[in-house]
């Protein structure tokens, strides 16, 4: 009697995979080292859901070109939504692994797994040979235009919450290396704006004078709800910067700072883990305790955490990140919701501070640590 062949294992990838690059084949490649391949791609209308616009590159050609490599056993086109748009595709292939890399890492994909007793394996994300490591978004044409994080303060760019206690923004400038969902608090919206205006870069000149082009043309005459400043400005102004605030859309002064050893410390000791973009019908500004008391806790957890950054402090830096957060969330309580905090817990042990990107409804949970996370994304600051 002939003995019985071992069975092949199964892998599965999720992703959209426009634009397929040789960062794309060697993430597949490595996939394919742990069993017969599987590709499950987004569909054109959950790719503009996810990130904003649609793919270069339709289902169907997406779809043709991976099943064209060697390394990929089937590729098949996602019929769900949102992050988790491959439930029902995972149901029916039953792989033995779920392969992801660090920044289509997060909790839920996780979980996800945990649930259906299906193996979560995290990329090492290591290039082929000798080239250069790839991303999407480094060859789509606006690549050059940078995103931001607000670290510390924010709301008191809105003149309904620092009319009670001024305080600072801070602000870094993120070199578009990851292509961030849209709808996920990196200032993805005022991006855009960015991108009709200049294209593909910020063009020379006084840059605070630019990131008022910007600002003006975020926000037109008529426009309901404003978006603040810090955005134009936190994506204009590279490095880290402090944006003052004092009951007005613009803040009285701006403080940046340049220095490489703290640029690198921040680069170090942030890690972010992708919860996915909020949802549409997300409203923020309900059920809110804007108050004098709420708006001095911000202003002055703001004021450590640049002081903490300055002095390369971690553990300074960790509390003061985290109670900046509180304090936002004490007046507007829909910014954590209990899915939130499950994904915090699991990080708590390990990580000194934490946030979410933004306004709240999902985004990034962002983590201050001594070292980079497992299974997280790392950023690059913009320098001058």
């Amino acid at each position: 009697m002939a003995a019985r062949l071992p069975k092949t294992r199964k892998v599965f990838v999720t992703g959209c995979f426009d634009l397929l690059h040789s960062g794309h084949v060697a993430f597949l490649a490595e996939a394919a080292q742990h069993g017969d391949l599987v590709v499950g791609i987004g569909s054109d209308e959950n790719v503009k859901n996810l990130k904003g616009r649609y793919p270069v590159y339709t289902q169907q050609e997406r779809q043709y070109l991976l099943e064209s490599l060697s390394c990929v056993k089937k590729c098949i086109v996602n019929r769900g939504w949102g992050v988790l748009d491959f439930t029902e595709e995972l149901e029916a292939e039953r792989p033995d692994i779920l392969f992801v890399n660090e920044d289509g890492n997060s909790p839920e994909k996780e979980e996800l797994c945990r649930s259906r007793r299906i193996e979560y394996v995290i990329s090492r994300r290591i290039p082929h040979g000798t080239l250069p490591v790839r991303s999407t978004t480094a060859l789509r044409t606006e690549c050059n235009i940078p995103y931001r994080i607000d670290l510390a303060g924010g709301w008191l760019d809105q003149p309904f919450v620092s009319k009670f206690a001024p305080g600072p923004v801070l602000t870094i400038s993120l070199e578009p290396t990851v292509d961030f969902n849209d709808r996920s608090g990196m200032a993805s919206s005022t991006r855009r704006k960015a991108v009709e205006l200049w294209k593909t870069d910020i063009p020379g000149g006084d840059r605070e004078q630019l990131a008022k082009v910007l600002f003006t043309y975020d926000n037109p005459p008529g426009t309901e709800v404003i978006s603040g400043s810090q955005d134009a400005l936190g994506i204009v102004l590279p490095g880290l910067n402090r944006l003052n605030y004092n009951g007005a859309y613009w803040p009285d002064s701006i403080e940046s700072c340049l220095r490489e050893d703290v640029l690198v410390f921040i680069e170090k000791h942030l890690s972010l883990v992708t919860l996915g973009p909020r949802d549409g019908s997300y409203v923020v500004l309900t059920d809110t305790n804007i108050n004098e008391a709420g708006a001095e806790r911000l202003a002055t957890s703001s004021v450590e955490c640049w002081n903490a950054l300055l002095e390369r402090e971690i553990n300074s830096f960790g509390r003061s990140f985290t109670d900046s957060f509180e304090a936002q969330v004490a007046m507007f309580p829909h910014m954590a919701g209990e899915s939130l905090r499950g994904v915090i817990e699991k990080y708590r042990s390990s990580a000194l501070g934490w946030k979410l990107s933004g306004a709240g409804g999902g985004g990034y949970l962002i983590l201050v640590a001594n070292r980079r996370l497992p299974g997280t994304m790392g950023i690059k600051i913009r320098r001058p």
